[in-house]
């Protein structure tokens, strides 16, 4: 196994464990700690809020849009999902007024 690119633990006398990190990549334990929102982040959050307030849904689309997962590449999945379900939304909301009207 490649030692350059890895981190390991190692135990101390009290039995804690300790990151070491690689001097060559500063950013390997970057994303180490959890995510906001209960540990799913604010994408997915807003997601599964979005179904009984929607309006998380466009929220999270403008955190899509406005590239906040470039703080933490683990949000990008769950900001895309909102906006995919905002954009769902917003079709049936659309088709249900055309129906309405005529």
């Amino acid at each position: 196994m490649d030692q350059r690119h890895s981190t390991e633990s190692v135990e101390h006398k009290n039995g804690e464990y300790e990151l070491i990190r690689d001097a060559e990549e500063p950013q390997l334990g970057m994303y180490d700690k959890p995510l906001p929102c209960f540990g799913c982040g604010i994408g997915w959050f807003s997601f599964l809020l979005g179904f009984v307030f929607p309006l998380m849904w466009y929220y999270a689309t403008i955190l899509y849009f406005r590239n906040y997962y470039q703080r933490d590449p683990r949000e990008r999945a769950g900001l895309a999902a909102s906006a995919i379900a905002a954009l769902v939304c917003t079709i049936a909301v659309i088709i249900t007024i055309a129906v309405l009207i005529f």
